[in-house]
Parts: structure tokens; C-alpha cells; sequence
């Protein structure tokens, strides 16, 4: 068991700079700012609380995003969220997530909105990818999927996004 110094200093060197990570991540799986923080608070209490289960330091981006994943699945687990209009959930949350240049014709805020449409399973492996620099086999052993899978899912997710954004997609996969 580490002593608390050492937990402290473990946590201040390997588990705070990674919050940044940790709270894009948590938004876009919750795609709701407070959501998000709380999901960041609550997955970095955990951390603390199991400290000794990280046994290397190397390894604790995906043990953090994995304690997130499961954060986030835990707030619907006891939770009944009110129904919204999807449409003017996306339309709210897009804009939060916007640049600072929110234009209404803006690349980055169609893209990202495009991005929040998709469906959780395909969002998600590209969100690691694109965002948090993971690679295949890190997507996979965090999804707890085989490569192949993986690569499918990010395949039908650019699919899904060229056809949100109106940009060709291979006849195959245009469900």
C-alpha cells in the first residue's frame, strides 16, 4: 500500500495531468458540461480510493478512462433522466462544444455536431482515436474489443459522418 505522501505524490505527478483528458473524454461521452465535471470528480475520487490497484504508471490514462466509462454508465444506472427533443439537445450541446468562433456555417462546429450524432459505439472509439491519440489496440483493450471490430466501428463512423456532411460513402456501409 502506498503511504500518503507517496499516494499524494503518485496522484500529483501521474493523475493530474491527465484531467484534461479525462474531462474531454467524459464530455463527449456525456455531452453535457456539469455531467462531464461530475463524472470527473467522481472518476478521480475512485482513482484516489484504489490508488494501489494502479500498478503501472504508464497504464493510468486508460485506467482513468476506464473508471469514467464506467462512471458515466453508473449515472444512468441510478438515475431517470428527463426526455428531451434530440434535436435541441444536439443544437444546445454543439454549441457548448463549439470553438470560440461558433459561426452557424463553421467547419469545426458542423463536424463536431456531426460527431455527436453518432451513435455511442461508433462515437467513442473515434473520439479515443481522433482526440485522445489512442491506436487500435489501445481502443480495443479499453472497449474490451478485438481489432477488427474496432477498425469496424471507426470505418462505419467516418461513413456515418461523410454522410452527415454530405461527402461521398462507400455504397457498402450507407446504411
Amino acid at each position: 500500500m502506498h503511504g500518503t505522501d507517496q499516494s499524494q505524490r503518485l496522484f500529483a505527478a501521474v493523475i493530474e495531468p491527465l484531467r484534461t483528458d479525462l474531462y474531454r473524454f467524459a464530455l463527449w461521452l456525456a455531452r453535457d458540461r456539469q455531467v462531464a465535471e461530475d463524472v470527473v470528480q467522481e472518476t478521480l475520487l475512485r482513482a484516489w480510493r484504489s490508488l494501489d490497484s494502479l500498478k503501472d504508471e504508464q497504464a493510468a490514462k486508460h485506467w482513468l478512462l476506464t473508471i469514467a466509462r464506467r462512471e458515466h454508465a453508473r449515472l444512468f444506472e441510478r438515475k431517470r433522466h428527463e426526455t428531451v427533443n434530440l434535436d435541441d439537445l444536439i443544437a444546445v450541446e454543439s454549441h457548448m462544444l463549439a470553438s470560440e468562433d461558433h459561426r452557424p456555417d463553421d467547419e469545426v462546429h458542423t463536424v463536431r455536431r456531426a460527431i455527436l450524432k453518432l451513435d455511442e459505439e461508433y462515437r467513442e472509439p473515434l473520439v479515443l482515436q481522433v482526440m485522445m491519440g489512442y491506436t487500435t489496440e489501445e481502443i480495443a483493450t479499453h472497449m474490451n474489443l478485438n481489432q477488427g471490430a474496432v477498425l469496424t466501428r471507426l470505418f462505419r463512423a467516418r461513413n456515418r459522418l461523410r454522410a452527415q456532411l454530405g461527402l461521398n460513402v462507400d455504397a457498402e456501409d450507407s446504411e
